[in-house]
């Protein structure tokens, strides 16, 4: 799943000869906040609209590049996915320019096309239950974890970690491929694993669930 796999090439670049009042329609056309900037196939930068609304008229990019440098933000075409919704995250960004080893440019990723591609390959669209659960960063064996589920007959979709601030606490989320869940929660509660949550269980509320309920109550105390 790398970047190139999913560039889009229906938001053009602008170049550094382009007016402000020009670059600001695209943005409005194309509903974005940045464009890339690219001058012979070699990309330059991201422009920001914020540092276009300080100079609005008609004044070209290439002015006011020297007081508001370019963003220099983008991602190679055969980095993961991963890093480009890092990418997203870190600069709050609408698109993220692509580029190749030579730091040609070869289009963009948006924010949407990013996360339908994501939503396709994590098994979203699959039915099956979740279940969240915590564990101690020293015992993050997913190993032992995986062997539990297929113990059980049962496969792992896909699977997320989490960490938190000041914390040596992992949040483990699981996507497996059934929805009746109740003899994995219980596998794991044996192996000592506390499990945050369940969710899609279609077994949720009979009299296996509510003697769950009843164990995590008791754990609780």
């Amino acid at each position: 799943m790398t970047t190139g796999e999913i560039i889009k090439n229906d938001i053009f670049p602008v170049r550094p000869e382009d007016t402000l009042q020009f670059l600001l329609d695209r943005m409005a056309e194309y509903k974005v906040s940045q464009l890339p900037v690219v001058q012979h196939s070699a990309y330059l930068g991201l422009v920001i609209e914020d540092d276009l609304l300080e100079h609005m008229g008609e004044m070209r990019l290439e002015a006011v590049a020297s007081k508001h440098a370019l963003k220099l933000i983008f991602a190679f075409e055969n980095q993961h996915v991963y890093d480009a919704l890092r990418l997203f995250h870190a600069h709050g960004l609408d698109i993220l320019p692509i580029v190749d080893e030579q730091q040609q440019y070869k289009g963009v990723i948006t924010l949407k096309n990013l996360t339908d591609f994501l939503a396709e390959n994590m098994a979203s669209e699959e039915e099956g239950g979740i279940i969240v659960l915590e564990i101690g960063n020293r015992d993050n064996s997913l190993s032992h974890i995986a062997q539990i589920v297929e113990s059980d007959n049962t496969q792992i979709l896909s699977s997320s970690v989490r960490s938190f601030p000041d914390s040596t606490r992992l949040e483990i989320t699981l996507k497996l491929n059934r929805t009746d869940i109740s003899s994995i929660v219980a596998s794991f509660l044996r192996h000592d694993y506390i499990v945050k949550g369940i969710y899609n269980d279609k077994r949720g509320y009979d009299s296996t669930r509510d003697r769950y309920d009843q164990l995590m109550k008791y754990l609780d105390l």
